[in-house]
């Protein structure tokens, strides 16, 4: 099969596409025949090797994808079935998506949804997926669309842009946070109501005023912190990446004070039991026009190439690999 391969040849990580051969299936396991994958920001750590998200070499990167089973030796899933999956470490220690064909352990797929064609599902993605569950950690915690707005920083990126989404669907002032002026008109029309520029959360105090009453955070570091410190009391804030660092500069005073809760979301690990209800969640919630947005299609071989674009903060909205069809 046509796969993109990673290889460290004195500790410097290349990527290119190259033909490879799958190990053949242990119990448990299924071939897929990929159809979709994406491109994310974890996956362009992997391929730039910029980030120490690949330990052993050579791996094939793409933290997910959708197609149809070839192969199984798992009893529940059949030949031609259509199936998702993401998270589980595939792409980091596990080959991925970004091939022809993935081996993968029953346990890690999710059947698709029978209203999401392949392409509309990746256009979810791991992105997708994760802010779904941010946006569930919101709901759980108690904050409901009369209690406030729910700021979203990093919004035109995969998963803040979903999340601006799923929160308008469900009602929430939704105000976006974004370090690019270009793409404030696409975040309009992704329902934001309020936009604001990133240079607003460089610096911070302990307590500031109380502004949301709900976050989705994507960046991390002094931005976390802000919104932190603008968090109303019993107010949650869903935090799920450190695009801007992985240290956090605040002080326990809105925990404290404010009682204000900080939500950890982790997508990779979220157990084989409930990824299917989140997926119809996410079926369900999301509008026709959400699949119309811009979403740039590229073929593998450019997958390398554009992996750059992510950490120079040039991609808006979701990158599709297309592998099949």
């Amino acid at each position: 099969m046509k796969a993109l391969v990673l290889e460290q040849p004195e500790k410097a990580t290349l990527a290119a596409v190259k033909e490879i051969d799958l190990p053949a299936l242990a119990d448990g396991d299924v071939r897929v025949d990929v159809e979709w994958s994406g491109l994310n920001y974890k996956d362009a750590l992997a391929i730039t090797g910029k980030g120490k998200i690949v330990r052993q070499f050579p791996m094939v990167p793409g933290i997910d994808f959708v197609g149809r089973v070839s192969e199984s030796r798992d009893a529940r899933f059949a030949k031609g079935q259509a199936v998702i999956l993401t998270g589980w470490g595939v792409g980091e220690n596990h080959w991925g998506g970004l091939a022809e064909q993935a081996s993968v352990k029953g346990d890690w797929l999710v059947p698709l949804p029978e209203s999401l064609s392949a392409r509309n599902a990746m256009i979810i993605g791991t992105a997708g997926f994760t802010a779904m569950l941010c946006v569930d950690a919101l709901v759980e915690a108690g904050v409901k669309p009369e209690s406030g707005k729910v700021v979203v920083t990093g919004a035109s990126g995969g998963v803040g842009s979903t999340a601006v989404v799923l929160l308008k669907a469900l009602g929430y002032t939704v105000v976006a946070v974004s370090g690019r002026e270009s793409t404030h008109d696409y975040l309009r029309k992704l329902g934001a109501d309020e936009i604001l520029p990133r240079s607003e959360f460089e610096e911070t105090r302990p307590l500031e005023k109380q502004l949301w009453a709900g976050a989705v955070d994507t960046v991390g570091n002094n931005v976390l912190a802000k919104v932190l410190a603008q968090t109303q009391y019993r107010g949650c804030v869903a935090a799920c990446g450190l695009a801007g660092g992985f240290e956090l500069p605040t002080t326990v005073m809105p925990f404290i004070l404010r009682n204000v809760r900080l939500q950890g979301v982790d997508s990779v690990m979220v157990p084989t039991e409930e990824r299917g209800a989140v997926w119809e969640r996410l079926a369900s919630l999301l509008p026709e026009s959400y699949y119309q947005q811009a979403a740039t299609e590229i073929g593998l071989e450019q997958a390398a190439d554009v992996a750059a674009d992510f950490l120079a903060n040039k991609i808006q909205g979701r990158t599709l690999v297309k592998i099949r069809g």
